[in-house]
C-alpha cells in the first residue's frame, strides 16, 4: 500500500509540470513518470535487501567469534583444544646427567584401566579417574582438589633408584592452574592414609605453586633426624611450569643424595637429604593436592655400568632411550644415556657395535617391526649427529617383538620388552 501511495504521489508530480502550452504528449510523459518511479522503488528495495544481508551475515560472524572464544575459556582441560608446545630441542639436553635405573620394577601408564574408571594399582582418598586428552597421547590419571592419589601396594625401594613421569599442570576448581604436590615417603600405615603436613616415618615433598615455582622439603620423623629438615625453592622465568603444558620429571636416588630434574634443567641436589643413622626406606608415591594429569611413571633400579657392560661384557641392554608411542624420533631426555654410551665408544675407537631395537607386543607384527628397525637407525644417527661418532662404527637391526624378555601381560613386562641393545661385533 505505502508503495502504491509513492507511485501516485509520483505521477501527480508529473502531471503538475506538464508543458501548459499543450506541446507535451502527456501520454508520454506519464510513462517516463511511471517508469522512472518504479525504478527508483525498485533500487530503494535492492539496496535495502542488500544491507539486511550484510547485517545478517555481521551478526552471524559475531556469533561464531563469540562461540569461539567462550570454547577457549570453558572447555573442560581434559578435551581442551590448545596448540601444543613444541618438545625441547635434543641439544638443549646437553648438560643433562640423569641415567634413570638399569631394572624396571614399577611402571604405570594406564593402559590396563578403562577411561572414566578409577586405577587398579591406586588408592585415594577423595576421587580420580582414567582420562584420555587430545593435547598429548596415551591414558592420564587427573585429579583436581584436595585429594590425594598414592600407590596402593608398597614399593620395595633399594638404596639406589630413580623415579620418572608425565605430568600436566591443569585448571582446577577455581578456573586457573592450581599446582599440585608429589611426595616420596616412607609410609607409617601400609594400608591407609598417613595425615599430617610431614606424614608418615620419612619423605621428600616436591610442590608447584599455583603461578609455577617449584618447591621441595625433607622430613625425618625421628628424635635425630628432627633437626635435619630441608626446604628450598627454585625461581626463574625458564623453571616456571604453565597450565596444560607437559612435563618430564626425574628423580635420582643415592643413598642419602637426592637430585631432582625438570625436563633439561637439575633443579635442586641435595647431597645430605636424608642423613641419620641407617637412612630412610621409601615405600610409596603420593600426589596430592592440586589440579593435574599425570602418566609414564616409572621406576628403575640399580646404576647402569655401561663402559663394562659394552665393552667387556659385549652387550648393553638399556632402557634409558625414550621414544613417543609408535615414534621412531629419539626423546630428549635420552640425553643422559647415550652421552654415557658414546662416552664408551669414544674412549674405545677401535670398537664397533649393532644398536638392535626391540618392541612390546602391541599392534601388528609387520609394523612393530618396522618401527624397532627405524628407532635403532634414530639412535644411530643421534650418536653420529650429537656426538660425534664415526656412523661406519655402528651397524642397526629390528626386531620388533620377536625376542621379549617378559610375557607381554602387563605395563611392567611391557616396559621391559621396550629396549635399545648394544652388542659388541
Amino acid at each position: 500500500m505505502r508503495t502504491l501511495l509513492k507511485l501516485a504521489a509520483i505521477c501527480l508530480m508529473a502531471l503538475l509540470t506538464l508543458n501548459v502550452n499543450g506541446q507535451v504528449n502527456l501520454k508520454d510523459r506519464l510513462k517516463k513518470a511511471v517508469n522512472n518511479a518504479s525504478q527508483t522503488i525498485g533500487n530503494a528495495s535492492k539496496n535495502k535487501e542488500n544491507n539486511q544481508q550484510q547485517e545478517q551475515q555481521k551478526q552471524q560472524e559475531n556469533q561464531e567469534a563469540a562461540k569461539q572464544n567462550q570454547q577457549e575459556v570453558a572447555q573442560p582441560e581434559a578435551t581442551q583444544t590448545t596448540a601444543k608446545p613444541a618438545e625441547p630441542a635434543f641439544e638443549a639436553y646437553s648438560k643433562y646427567d640423569f641415567v634413570p635405573g638399569e631394572k624396571v620394577i614399577f611402571y604405570e601408564d594406564f593402559s590396563s584401566d578403562a577411561v572414566g574408571d578409577f586405577p587398579a594399582l591406586w588408592n585415594t582418598n577423595g576421587s580420580a579417574e582414567v582420562v584420555t586428552t587430545n593435547l598429548y597421547p596415551g591414558k592420564w590419571m587427573k585429579f583436581v582438589g584436595d585429594a590425594s592419589v598414592w600407590t596402593d601396594q608398597l614399593l620395595k625401594l633399594p638404596e639406589n633408584y630413580t623415579i620418572e613421569f608425565d605430568l600436566i599442570p591443569i585448571r582446577g576448581d577455581g578456573n586457573a592452574m592450581e599446582g599440585y604436590g608429589f611426595r616420596l615417603m616412607e609410609s607409617i600405615n601400609a594400608r591407609a592414609f598417613d595425615h599430617g603436613a610431614a606424614p608418615g616415618k620419612a619423605g621428600l615433598s616436591y610442590t608447584v605453586v599455583y603461578y609455577g615455582d617449584s618447591n621441595y622439603r625433607t622430613y625425618i620423623n625421628t628424635e635425630e633426624g628432627r633437626d635435619l629438615a630441608l626446604s628450598g625453592r627454585k625461581e626463574g622465568e625458564e623453571f616456571k611450569q604453565k597450565e596444560n603444558k607437559k612435563y618430564h620429571i626425574a628423580i635420582w636416588i643415592q643413598k642419602a643424595r637426592v637430585r631432582i630434574y625438570l625436563e633439561e634443567n637439575k633443579l635442586f641436589d641435595l647431597p645430605k637429604a636424608f642423613n641419620v643413622t641407617g637412612g630412610v626406606k621409601m615405600d610409596r608415591i603420593r600426589f596430592e593436592s592440586g589440579a593435574v594429569m599425570f602418566t609414564n611413571l616409572r621406576i628403575a633400579v640399580g646404576a647402569p655400568d655401561t663402559r663394562n657392560k659394552l665393552i667387556t661384557e659385549g652387550k648393553l641392554v638399556t632402557y634409558g632411550i625414550y621414544f613417543d608411542v609408535n615414534k621412531d624420533v629419539v626423546k630428549p631426555e635420552s640425553y643422559g644415556t647415550l652421552k654415557e654410551i658414546a662416552t664408551a665408544l669414544t674412549e674405545n675407537p677401535g670398537v664397533r657395535v649393532k644398536i638392535i631395537g626391540h618392541t612390546d607386543s602391541d599392534g601388528e607384527d609387520a609394523s612393530n617391526l618396522d618401527l624397532s628397525k627405524r628407532r635403532a637407525e634414530s639412535v644411530k644417527g643421534e650418536l653420529a649427529k650429537t656426538f660425534n661418532i664415526d656412523a661406519s662404527r655402528i651397524e642397526t637391526e629390528g626386531a620388533g617383538e620377536t625376542k621379549p624378555v617378559a610375557p607381554n601381560d602387563n605395563p611392567v613386562n611391557k616396559a621391559l620388552n621396550r629396549r635399545v641393545e648394544f652388542v659388541k661385533l
